[in-house]
């Protein structure tokens, strides 16, 4: 099963993040080496949120990534929420 992960950022999010993002990728990309996170990234233009694309059966798991989150932690995460996914057309 598929969850949706959305971040709503802080407004100076790229000028905040530099001190916490290391640790924020290697978190994410540790989530996808172990085949939970499916993809990621940033949205907006400036940058405003993020959508993450867990493939998990249990949202405790999604959960338990935003907790140890370092972006959560250092407050640059103002609202986030995780949503169950159907996927109708692709894999």
């Amino acid at each position: 099963m598929f969850h949706i992960l959305f971040y709503d950022y802080v407004p100076d999010i790229i000028e905040r993040r530099g001190p916490y993002r290391e640790d924020h990728l290697s978190r994410a990309k540790a989530a996808h080496e172990r085949g939970e996170l499916v993809m990621v990234g940033a949205v907006g233009d400036p940058v405003d949120s993020a959508v993450f694309i867990f493939r998990v059966d249990d949202p405790a798991v999604v959960e338990a990534f935003v907790r140890a989150d370092p972006y959560v932690a250092a407050g640059l995460v103002t609202d986030w929420k995780v949503r169950p996914y159907h996927v109708v057309v692709g894999k």
